[in-house]
């Protein structure tokens, strides 16, 4: 029952198979299973390429199914289409577009195989770039919020400055006075004078205004730091928004790119050997020599061929006989007075016909 099977997945014929010895059956049997185990391989490799993408293994699995049986059918026409010749160029010659195809189909099959065996080497590669991107994106928020923020530290700042001004004012005057009750500085008589109640008054005036200034200051210093929370607020906001964009960034592609980032000898080895194992019914045909299968073949194709050839030699007879018996009755009749005259008398019916119609068509249009 599985050398039937396998034999099916060969694509050889099953009359001509089935009248050939056992070890001929035995050997295409073994190039239907090397055909069987690729696509089942291309199945699970699909399949978790998919998983990757829709990260569901009920969606995976159907698309798996499908791309399986697609390179199934592909491997079994490659293999079934290559028919031995005399010379071993030609039958190159012949297989080269199928060995192209199963390069094309041997690097589809091991990518995702790749990407699984080499699955914690591209997570750390992930990881880096995941944290590199998390850091560009904070600096790219940041610059974008940074005008903002500049502005309203710029604007806090002048405002804590006119406070200082105006302290360091007052506290100038403080010592004004203080000196000029001590009589240290100013007209330098101990005691408080008239002078020293114009600078207390000076002082006092100034002190008032320090904490009118104060109290403006502090209000607008207020409310510019609750709109510097409220836009630290937001770059924070906009940052976590990203972040989980960044953390999705694990696709298929970017499993890919990571994997590129990786040591290529490896992959190259795997690629190779999923290389070999596709392209290995192929060569085995070209390696083989003719076998009873092969001869069998080709009889019936030449059979076939004969059949055909003799078909298209006796219509050619049949179409050139055919062809001179008209000939011959078309002379006969050409020499028969009755049909003469019966045709001339009615192509002198028809030319009078015409003849009076053209006659009445004139009367009209004069």
């Amino acid at each position: 029952m599985l050398k039937r099977f396998f034999l099916l997945c060969s694509g050889v014929d099953n009359n001509i198979v089935n009248s050939c010895s056992n070890g001929e059956q035995n050997k295409y049997a073994g190039i239907g299973a090397t055909v069987f185990f690729t696509a089942v391989m291309a199945f699970i490799a699909s399949s978790y390429a998919l998983f990757t993408v829709f990260d569901n293994v009920y969606t995976a699995i159907p698309f798996g199914i499908v791309w399986g049986f697609l390179i199934f059918n592909l491997d079994r026409f490659i293999v079934s289409t290559i028919k031995k010749r005399e010379s071993f160029l030609d039958e190159f010659i012949q297989a080269t577009p199928r060995i192209a195809l199963a390069i094309v189909i041997a690097i589809v099959i091991s990518k995702p195989l790749e990407i699984k065996i080499f699955e914690k080497e591209i997570a750390t590669v992930l990881l880096k770039e995941k944290n590199a991107m998390a850091l560009a994106n904070k600096k790219e928020v940041a610059n974008y919020f940074q005008s903002d923020l500049d502005k309203n530290k710029a604007q806090i700042d002048s405002l804590k400055s006119d406070i200082s001004k105006k302290e360091k004012e007052v506290n100038d005057l403080y010592s004004v006075y203080i000196t000029e009750a001590e009589g240290t500085k100013g007209t330098m008589k101990l005691g408080k004078g008239p002078v020293y109640k114009e600078k207390r008054e000076k002082h006092d005036a100034s002190l008032i205004e320090l904490s009118e200034l104060k109290n403006k200051n502090q209000a607008k210093i207020a409310d510019l730091e609750t709109k510097a929370k409220t836009l630290q607020s937001d770059l924070d906001k906009k940052v976590s928004e990203t972040e989980p964009i960044i953390d999705g960034f694990d696709g298929l592609m970017a499993r890919i790119n990571a994997l590129n980032k990786l040591p290529w000898l490896p992959s190259f080895f795997i690629m190779l050997l999923f290389f070999a194992i596709e392209t290995s019914p192929i060569i085995a045909k070209l390696l083989s020599p003719k076998g009873e299968y092969d001869f069998k073949l080709e009889d019936a194709e030449l059979a076939v061929k004969n059949v055909l050839a003799q078909n298209k030699h006796q219509s050619e007879l049949q179409r050139k006989t055919d062809a001179e018996i008209y000939d011959k009755v078309y002379a006969d009749i050409r020499d028969d007075k009755e049909l003469f005259n019966y045709k001339k008398k009615g192509a002198i019916e028809l030319l009078k016909l015409q003849a009076d119609g053209f006659v009445e068509k004139q009367k009209k249009s004069m």
